[in-house]
């Protein structure tokens, strides 16, 4: 009984947090709960009981096995408990979802017992996760006469499973809380610096937007007993910046409806909203949660009589209002009519975008991937039975334009996709299920990706990817107890799955905290391939790489496949000569701010951004995709030229030979087959029998945007513009100034040299930098703290056999050490060089911040507020992002430089240069390779 003893043990600490008891995962705690039900007159017994029935976690968690063995027994009366009649073990049964509960259903439905064989095969009808071993043992009794498996493939080849479903309502009563007036950064929802708790589910809701909101939310509730709370993102867009599972999952713990009674604090149906409507990434974890997401266009551009924009002083539109939604309105969602109206029935705005007809499956469901699993699951009852499936799901969307030519993205859909009508080429906008062929699995939402492969009883990855990674590198900063209890546990389970790991569960080989996007884009060996990844970032410079919520990466690793429309495309490309001084992190804001100037809209948004940069390697062509998040893409495309992608397969397949000879490798020989595969396409490319991807000429884009390289004199720099009296203009990344307008006089509290952002020629550039300084200087003295964080131990490896790692090393007040991890996140910073372990750090924000309050400086990806720097009691807290040098000079010289300091502090540095494609192809291979 030392499970439970442990376990009232947590319960106690947990109630002095005002938490319940955390749901059971445990085999050995489930184990004495079934002893104290047996024992009558136990202290205990009653709950025990409760325990059982509802706390304890469905899939293929060891707890559920033990769970579904015990009601089995109950079912089949070799035991009686009185509480839990048989017919009741069944529903228990019912709710939980696969893996061991459908193994004994269809143990007893194929039984010899008729009578309760017969029971068991009406719950069976009800289920949807079962995997070809379930199925086979559906068909194979068939065959072999059995009625109730009979019976059963015929529910299935009807969707009886989703046909008796209750349908969507007509109209839905909702009270609006606006939860921040611009956009909405997932980090609201579901805090970095809480990541610890993410798996945790009751617990990491306490930490969605504040205290005071949670309470607003729990007022309107019982204020409005007949409406469902509708959370908006005022005059901004709702879920920016990454998919994040677990802020959708907050919200559905405050706002949604409960999935199960018996399964604790897992709600679903979350309805959301922004006047700029759901970003991509995040619409996407809202379709996995059965949720609805609105694109309200409640403030508008006012526009003068010529019909023109009115700016104002600083030339930005004027906006607005067309409707309020302030919070406590009443509104009614009319999704028979797909329109929003106010309590009097005037219609405000169309939303037929947000109730097509997958949308309404994926809410009638109660998650999107219930329809994956229950389209497959019809498709093979009816080739069993011999007969052709009914239509009962909507049709896949498939759009062809005659005479079209095709996009990037466009051709790689149509080379992946599955399932569609043979001989038929599919344009944007087409409905698309798709092979994915490397996934990946990042360590703060990798625990609750985890739970999403236990609930949908996936055991094995599919044998459809061709590879996928769980990396270490979210929580690799801080080696602390929350790191130590939760990371091992991950590894363990993803490596079982299949996945190469970063840190080796046994043990041998060196833990590798590499950023997770850059050894998926290592490990993309393929121009046409499609990348699933549980971060926002993923975005690799070969093929098209989607970021996604923890449950459409589950799928993606159980099936081997996704389902997305094809996204629209924006073509950009280059003209001009990029200045000897500037680097390409230049050109990435700049392409962003030349946007916004030539479109007036951000029309990156939502859509496919294909990139020309075909002359960069694929390691400096990924600062651009990268950055594509914060445009607010869909994905990037990168066009590369033969050579240059030949180089940089190349490179990959080096870097997946070191993974190899460090013993990462596993027993179905993945990274073996990935540098077969990198062989195979260096092959295609040299004998032109299959080029480099590229568009045809005749694509339709719904925007070209041109960037002009002479137009870029001086450093660009993303500012969250902290004091813009337009709260809705703050933290935005559409905020590009020039380094002249801070006059070289404003302060740098810390700079920061790291990230997915940066590559091994970033590195390199600090320490040509620390090199010229001290030799100008005859010392080299911050006057800021400047921390350095190489994105991969391979690129330290390679600086190291280079010297450019001596270098660094002689200048730096701290460096890493692998056998004695920080066990603390640093709290106050020197003015020294930092040199950080490999990994997210200070970008992340769960372990590493900067002091509150601070100004930063920094390469990373991220600007939303408390994210790198949380505001201290008298001042806000801003980082701004910046190039390599920019950062390097400010915490030098602890300030903003101005344009003719820089000038002259790189001169003779070998900075990341790109010129646009030629007809002829020039030398692929950068100083810094």
């Amino acid at each position: 009984m030392n499970a439970y003893s442990d376990y009232l043990a947590e319960i106690k600490d947990r109630e002095n947090q005002g938490l319940a008891p955390k749901p059971i995962d445990s085999d050995e705690l489930v184990r004495d709960i079934i002893a104290l039900i047996e024992d009558a007159g136990n202290e205990h017994r009653a709950d025990a009981l409760k325990f059982f029935i509802y706390n304890t976690l469905p899939g293929t968690t060891s707890a559920a096995d033990v769970k579904a063995a015990f009601l089995k027994k109950i079912v089949l009366g070799e035991k009686v408990v009185p509480e839990i009649a048989p017919a009741f073990a069944l529903e228990l049964l019912s709710h939980m979802k696969g893996g061991p509960s459908v193994k004994v259903l269809l143990d007893i439905a194929l039984g010899d017992n008729g009578p309760i064989a017969k029971q068991a095969g009406e719950v069976l009808k009800t289920q949807v996760f079962l995997y070809d071993a379930d199925m086979f043992r559906l068909r194979d009794a068939f065959k072999a006469g059995n009625a109730v498996a009979k019976d059963v493939l015929e529910s299935y080849a009807k969707a009886e499973f989703f046909t008796k479903l209750p349908d969507v309502e007509d109209e839905i009563k909702v009270v609006t809380f606006i939860a921040a007036e611009g956009d909405i950064s997932t980090d609201l929802l579901s805090p970095g610096n809480q990541a610890h708790s993410r798996s945790d589910r009751e617990l990491h809701g306490q930490c969605m937007i504040s205290p005071a909101a949670q309470k607003e939310i729990v007022a309107l509730q019982k204020q409005h007993p007949d409406a469902r709370v509708m959370m908006i993102a005022e005059k901004g867009t709702m879920g920016v910046g990454s998919s994040r599972m677990s802020g959708v999952n907050n919200v559905a713990l405050w706002t949604g409806k409960k999935a199960s009674p018996y399964v604790p604090f897992v709600n679903f149906a979350p309805i959301v909203a922004g006047t700029n409507g759901i970003s991509p990434i995040f619409a996407t974890t809202v379709d996995v949660t059965g949720g609805i997401g609105l694109n309200l266009k409640n403030w508008v551009r006012k526009t003068g009589p010529d019909g023109k924009p009115v700016l104002d002083k600083d030339g930005n539109p004027v906006l607005e209002q067309k409707y309020s939604v302030a919070t406590g309105t009443v509104l009614t969602i009319d999704v028979k009519n797909k329109q929003l109206r106010d309590e009097n029935g005037k219609e405000l705005v169309d939303v037929a975008s947000s109730f097509t007809p997958q949308k309404m499956e994926f809410m009638k469901a109660g998650s999107s991937y219930a329809i994956v699993f229950g389209k497959k699951l019809q498709t093979f009852a009816a080739q069993t039975l011999g007969i052709e499936a009914p239509r009962v799901f909507a049709p896949n969307k498939e759009i062809t334009v005659e005479g079209q030519g095709l996009t990037a993205v466009e051709k790689i859909f149509n080379r992946n996709a599955v399932g569609v009508t043979p001989g038929k080429t599919l344009h944007a906008g087409s409905d698309v299920r798709v092979k994915v062929n490397i996934v990946g699995s990042q360590d703060t939402t990798g625990l609750m990706t985890a739970q999403e492969l236990e609930a949908m009883a996936a055991t094995v990855i599919s044998p459809l990817v061709d590879g996928a990674y769980q990396s270490g590198c979210h929580t690799a900063s801080v080696w602390d107890k929350k790191a130590q209890a939760n990371i091992p546990k991950l590894m363990k389970f993803m490596n079982n799955f299949g996945l190469i790991t970063a840190r080796d569960p046994k043990g041998v080989y060196h833990a590798m905290t590499d950023v997770i996007h850059k050894v998926l884009n290592d490990i993309t060996v393929d121009d046409w391939a499609i990348i699933i990844g549980g971060d926002s970032h993923t975005r690799m410079s070969k093929g098209v790489a989607f970021g996604a919520d923890s449950g459409t990466v589950a799928l993606a690793l159980a099936t081997g496949e996704a389902t997305m429309p094809i996204p629209q495309s924006v073509k950009v490309t280059f003209k001009g000569t990029m200045q000897p001084h500037m680097d390409f992190r230049d050109v990435v804001h700049a392409t962003q701010a030349q946007m916004l100037k030539q479109c007036g809209d951000n029309v990156f948004q939502g859509r496919i951004i294909e990139v020309h940069i075909g002359t960069l390697l694929a390691d400096q062509a990924f600062t651009f995709t990268d950055w594509t998040a914060e445009m607010k893409a869909k994905a990037a495309i990168c066009i590369s030229q033969d050579e240059p992608l030949i180089e940089s397969l190349e490179i990959a397949k080096s870097r997946i030979q070191i993974m190899i000879d460090k013993g990462m490798e596993n027993a179905a020989g993945t990274l073996k087959g990935l540098i077969a595969k990198a062989d195979k396409r260096i092959a295609e490319i040299r004998s032109g029998e299959k080029p480099a991807l590229a568009p045809d000429e005749n694509a339709k884009y719904f925007a070209e945007v041109v960037v002009d390289l002479d137009l870029i004199d001086e450093p660009m720099i993303a500012d969250p513009d902290v004091n813009n009296p337009d709260v809705s203009k703050r933290y935005t990344h559409d905020t590009i100034r020039p380094v002249s307008y801070y006059g070289g006089t404003k302060k740098v509290d810390l700079g920061f040299v790291g990230s997915c952002m940066v590559h091994k020629g970033d590195m390199k550039i600090v320490a040509q930098m620390l090199k010229n300084l001290e030799k100008a200087q005859g010392k080299v003295e911050f006057k800021a703290p400047l921390v350095v964080a190489a994105p991969t131990y391979n690129i330290i490896d390679e600086l190291k056999a280079e010297g450019d790692w001596d270098v660094l090393e002689r200048y730096s007040g701290f460096e890493f050490s692998d056998l004695l991890p920080k066990a603390n996140a640093r709290t106050e910073y020197e003015n020294i060089l930092y040199l950080e372990r490999p990994g997210c750090n200070l970008c992340m924000g769960n372990q590493e911040k900067a002091e509150k309050g601070d100004t930063v400086l920094a390469t990373s990806t991220r600007l939303f507020q408390g994210r790198v720097v949380e505001d201290s009691g008298d001042k806000k807290g801003e980082s701004l992002l910046a190039s390599t040098p920019v950062v390097v000079l400010s915490a030098i010289l602890g300030r903003m430089p101005s344009n003719e300091e820089y000038k002259a502090a790189v001169e003779g540095i070998d900075l990341t240069k790109f010129a646009p494609p030629k007809t002829t192809p020039i030398d692929a291979r950068s100083v810094h390779y």
